[in-house]
């Protein structure tokens, strides 16, 4: 019986981008695996750490040898494998040197009754200490990154600098080669306070020796390390901390030792818009502001170090120090920018170009002053609301030329907010500017008011239209533009009772590309643009859980507005699952009618040629219809489902008790037109056929 070894492997790098890092920790977990069951090494456990400098794999109970194989193919039957006279045809002696066999050592057997020849090839165990330098390397060259740089001498790429690699099966060494390396037992430390190099003496030892050389060894840990430290400075401040989700990550993979500090600045800087300070902290210094228990900013900060704890007081001087630089360019920039009234800054926008083909975003600036206009009166805006989002569309914008917003990019919007109200706007068109942006991603707010949703959707359907009017619309995995967030934000504002029409909305956009004399053919893009919709509109349908076949049967009828196919949709679907037998039984029917309808034939019926049950299914389809009509008119959904549900009985009745294709073709085309009528009463709800039982 063969012992079992641990392997360990690290690959030691100039420091890796963060994001880069944790997206080839999820990689290696996957990668390390498979590259050992590729060439059949038994193995146990992977486990996978990496640092700012190091990617690690530590594999335990790795077997002596690879494991013995004998494979048996199946090829062509005798009668082609071999002539009348027995000798091998081309297929047979093709198929014996495809499997690495000779013609002669193919078997024949027999199988559900028919003969064919067989070729069984043999791996013997190989000793895994031999295979490991080429799956280890390919470890290195199959870790994927979004940018690979090139350095030395040699032509191999990573991520950054390979520095040093370490390779042990136990205490023995695997030559792993790449980039002009030899991997060894000699790792490194800590850059700062434990450099190295340091002996590794066996496998099991390698992430000891890394941890007592001042290395955090794994995201999980150096978080944990990081939330204690900010707990307890929150105790000390009683201050509480904002740790966004991508800025913790990003600061977890930027050191490898992580020490929490507490900083200062002035609190002269509070006067400051709060935003321009957090970006300022978080952006661009991975800094984490701290707020005092009724929710204000402080002029406390945390800094995450990866230096020497015992230069904690140099350290936090330092980064203060680059606080005190940065909040003094905001503040400078900020009091410069309320200099000039909001307004002015509107024509400076023809400075900043928005699209090559579309124009500047003084053009768009334009465009979303005309769409709100067009908006604000389909919604039946009071004429202040309207006259305020006109106002709003036409300075969401302005604050992109401004100082503080070329340098702080991520405050556009907020700082147009702070600039109109200092220079006398109302509070709702300040609001309005702010919220424009809005909802910037998937379960983000969207604006407060009707007059916020108005400016913000203008903005983000000028930019849909627009750039598929010039062809840039998403395909597949790409979508430079965010447009689907932009479309995802639109009808996430209609679901929560923005009242306009989408499509009235994309034909006014539309009109104003062609105002301005963009070449587009109009019916093909608002096609499109209807569709990109609608495709946006299932995703979020399917990610709340609905199924594929009631969204179909709601988009059947050619509704294209997202708030009546969600709400519609939601209402089908938990009818469906509240009564799902019932449901089957309906569509069912439903679907056998609509298969057997003839639409030629209309839908006016000669009572005098009618049976009971055929008189029962007519008044009951037109009390019905009268009811859908009505429920529709108001948009109640679930009082159209509930008249519909009433047909259910009659029409069970009418198959139960009716031949159909009668021989009197009188009765029968009378029938026929019945189950039209019948059908027809669906047309405008949903189409039960899609959610029949077998229905494809």
């Amino acid at each position: 019986m063969s012992s079992l070894h641990t392997l360990a492997f690290e690959i030691g790098t100039e420091e890796i981008p963060a994001f880069d890092l944790h997206r080839a920790t999820l990689q290696l977990e996957k990668l390390v695996p498979e590259a050992l069951d590729a060439v059949r090494i038994p193995h146990g456990d992977v486990a996978v750490y990496t640092t700012p400098r190091r990617l690690i794999a530590i594999v335990a109970d790795v077997a002596d040898e690879t494991e013995a194989l004998e494979e048996v193919f199946r090829g062509p039957s005798v009668k082609i494998a071999f002539d009348a006279d027995g000798n091998p045809t081309k297929a047979a002696t093709g198929f014996a040197r495809g499997k690495g066999v000779g013609v002669d050592a193919l078997e024949r057997r027999e199988e559900n009754g028919v003969e064919y020849v067989f070729a069984t090839k043999s791996i013997a165990a190989r000793d895994v200490a031999e295979l490991l330098p080429g799956v280890l390397e390919g470890v290195i060259t199959g870790t994927s990154w979004p940018k690979s740089c090139r350095w030395g001498t040699t032509s191999e790429y990573f991520s950054r600098p390979v520095r040093w690699l370490v390779a042990l099966l136990d205490e023995r060494v695997i030559p792993v080669r790449f980039a002009g390396l030899t991997a060894g037992n000699l790792t490194r430390g800590h850059r700062f306070l434990a450099p190295g190099p340091h002996e590794v003496a066996t496998a099991a030892d390698l992430l000891g020796v890394v941890e007592a050389a001042h290395v955090v060894s794994s995201e999980q840990a150096r978080e944990a390390v990081i939330r204690e430290g900010v707990a307890q400075a929150e105790q000390r401040t009683g201050a509480r901390a904002e740790l966004p989700e991508k800025t913790l990550l990003e600061v977890v993979n930027l050191c490898e030792q992580p020490t929490v500090l507490v900083g200062t600045f002035d609190e002269e800087f509070l006067r400051v818009p709060e935003e321009i300070i957090v970006d300022a902290m978080l952006m661009h210094q991975r800094y984490f502001p701290l707020y005092d228990a009724d929710g204000k900013l402080t002029n406390n900060f945390i800094v995450v170090s990866n230096g020497d704890p015992a230069h904690a007081d140099t350290i936090t001087g330092g980064n203060e120090r680059v606080v005190r630089a940065r909040l003094s360019d905001a503040k400078f920039f900020y009091e410069e920018d309320l200099k000039h009234p909001l307004e002015t800054y509107v024509d400076r926008l023809d400075e900043v170009v928005f699209q090559e083909t579309l124009g500047t975003m003084k053009e768009k600036a334009d465009r979303i002053v005309a769409l709100a206009k067009h908006l604000a009166a389909d919604a039946q805006l009071s004429e202040a609301d309207a006259a305020d989002a006109e106002r709003a569309a036409y300075l969401a914008k302005a604050d992109l030329v401004t100082n503080a917003v070329v340098e702080f990019t991520s405050v556009q919007g907020v700082m147009g907010s702070y600039y109109a109200a200092a220079c006398g706007e109302s509070d709702q068109v300040a609001r309005a500017i702010a919220d424009h942006y809005r909802p910037r991603f998937s379960g983000d707010e969207p604006p407060a008011s009707d007059v916020g949703r108005i400016v913000a959707m203008a903005d983000k359907l000028d930019t849909v239209c627009g750039l598929f009017a010039v062809g840039q619309g998403p395909t597949g995995s790409s979508d430079p533009f965010a447009l689907r967030r932009s479309a995802i934000g639109i009808v996430a504002m209609l679901e929560a009772g923005l009242p306009v029409s989408l499509a009235a909305a994309i034909d006014a956009a539309l009109g104003t590309y062609q105002d301005a004399g963009i070449d587009f053919d109009r019916d093909a893009i608002r096609a499109e643009v209807a569709d990109f919709f609608v495709t946006r509109t299932k995703v979020m349908l399917r990610d709340g859980g609905c199924s594929h076949d009631t969204m179909d049967a709601v988009l059947a009828t050619g509704v294209e507005e997202p708030a009546q196919i969600i709400a519609r949709t939601y209402v089908l679907e938990a009818e469906r699952l509240g009564a799902p037998e019932a449901f089957d039984d309906l569509a069912t029917a439903y679907a056998r009618a609509n298969n057997l309808r003839d639409a030629d034939l209309g839908v006016e019926v000669d009572e005098a040629l009618l049976s009971d049950a055929e008189r029962a299914l007519l008044a009951a389809t037109d009390e019905a219809a009268a009811c859908v009509k009505e429920a529709l008119a108001v948009d109640h959904f679930g009082a159209a489902l509930a008249a519909l549900a009433a047909l259910r009985a009659p029409i069970d009745a009418f198959f139960e008790d009716v031949l159909i294709m009668d021989d009197d073709l009188a009765l029968r085309e009378n029938r026929l037109r019945l189950l039209n009528r019948f059908v027809a009463v669906f047309a405008h709800v949903a189409d039960f056929g899609k959610m029949a039982k077998g229905a494809k």
